[in-house]
C-alpha cells in the first residue's frame, strides 16, 4: 500500500512541476485572421475579447498584453506576450482552464 501511495505521490509531483508542459505550450500561439462564428465569449471589455471553440482559446487584443494559460489544477499550460490582433492557442486536452490576460482572469472551458 505505501508503495502505491509514494508512486501517486511521485507521478502527482512530476506532472505539477514547474518542467512540466503540455504539447499545446509548445506549438505556442497562432496570429491572424479568424472565422469567429462558431465560437462562444467568454470575456470582452475595451481591449480584450475571450472566446472558445472546440479545442481552442483565441484572444483577440487592441494591444501587446501577457497571457498565462493554467490547467483547473494550476499547472502552466503557456505563458507569452500576444501581439495586437487574433490570436488563438490549440489545446490538445478538453477541459477547464484559467486565463490570465493582463489584469484580468478568467475560467474557460474547452
Amino acid at each position: 500500500m505505501k508503495r502505491i501511495i509514494l508512486t501517486f505521490a511521485t507521478i502527482a509531483a512530476m506532472s505539477l512541476g514547474a518542467g512540466f508542459r503540455t504539447s499545446a505550450a509548445i506549438k505556442g500561439w497562432e496570429y491572424g485572421k479568424m472565422d469567429l462564428r462558431e465560437t462562444r465569449q467568454v470575456l470582452k471589455n475595451s481591449d480584450i475579447e475571450i472566446r472558445t471553440a472546440p479545442a481552442l482559446i483565441i484572444v483577440t487584443t487592441a494591444q501587446p498584453v501577457r497571457i498565462k494559460v493554467f490547467t483547473i489544477l494550476g499547472r502552466l499550460v503557456s505563458d507569452e506576450t500576444l501581439k495586437p490582433g487574433t490570436s488563438r492557442l490549440n489545446m490538445e486536452s478538453s477541459g477547464v482552464y484559467i486565463v490570465k490576460v493582463g489584469e484580468l482572469t478568467c475560467k474557460v472551458a474547452i
